[in-house]
């Protein structure tokens, strides 16, 4: 039954894409504020789907935690189901950093390039960070928050990867507020699984790290400390030592 509904939402999903991505470039010319609240109506489409088609149900704790100012999200990356959640229904307007080749991906890539999020040139090596921190205060100042995943691709349940230090290094230079986020949607929607499990993701949100003194090393640690203590909050078995 979850490989049938998986192929049922696999087919909604490629349906509903292709004629959005058409919208998208009928709405381009709108201003910023309104291509990304239409834009992220296929993003929101796709949560609802997975929750109706694959049984995939949510729930969010520490809504309370996320500020009404500068912030720069840091989250765990199990799974594409956050990045079609965080654009979908976050208060504010989230930047993604990605690679600019993603714009050249038919339709999906055709609104990616439209919202104007922080899109970087890896040949450029050392310098790609410089234009995440050019861009990043830029999107900061325009009231939106910048959106990393710390651990640089996708996780499996229960596993840690090295907590990268751009995010970090973003909110120390920029002097942004850090929002840590664990959540545990991998155990529903696994990396390059086609199979998706009926479940309930639950998000978790955790208070601001402020990144006024503290070095990049330190700020860095405590948001893995962060999340990966939720993490084992919120899905014990997967860390239970043989």
């Amino acid at each position: 039954m979850a490989r049938l509904r998986s192929l049922l939402y696999f087919l909604f999903l490629a349906v509903t894409v292709i004629p959005y991505a058409f919208a998208c470039v009928l709405w381009a010319p709108l201003p910023l504020h309104w291509r990304y609240k239409l834009t992220v109506g296929w993003p929101r489409l796709a949560i609802w789907g997975a929750r109706v088609i694959c049984g995939i149900r949510w729930q969010v704790k520490g809504w309370e935690n996320l500020p009404d100012g500068p912030a720069v999200l840091l989250s765990k990356h199990q799974s594409a189901w956050e990045t079609l959640f965080f654009p979908a229904y976050m208060p504010r307007e989230v930047c993604f950093v990605y690679k600019k080749e993603l714009h050249m991906v038919p339709f999906f890539g055709w609104g990616l390039a439209l919202l104007r999020m922080i899109a970087i040139d890896r040949s450029k090596g050392r310098d790609a960070f410089d234009q995440v921190v050019k861009q990043g205060q830029t999107r900061l100042d325009e009231g939106r928050w910048p959106l990393l995943f710390p651990e640089g691709t996708r996780v499996a349940p229960g596993k840690v990867a090295r907590y990268k230090m751009g995010g970090a290094l973003l909110a120390s230079r920029t002097g942004a507020a850090v929002i840590p986020v664990a959540h545990n949607a991998g155990e529903c929607w696994r990396r390059n699984a086609f199979v998706k499990q009926p479940g309930m993701v639950t998000l978790s949100i955790g208070p601001a790290i402020e990144s006024k003194g503290l070095s990049p090393e330190e700020l860095n640690q405590k948001v893995q400390d962060w999340i990966e203590g939720e993490m084992r909050r919120l899905n014990p078995e997967r860390y239970v030592q043989p």
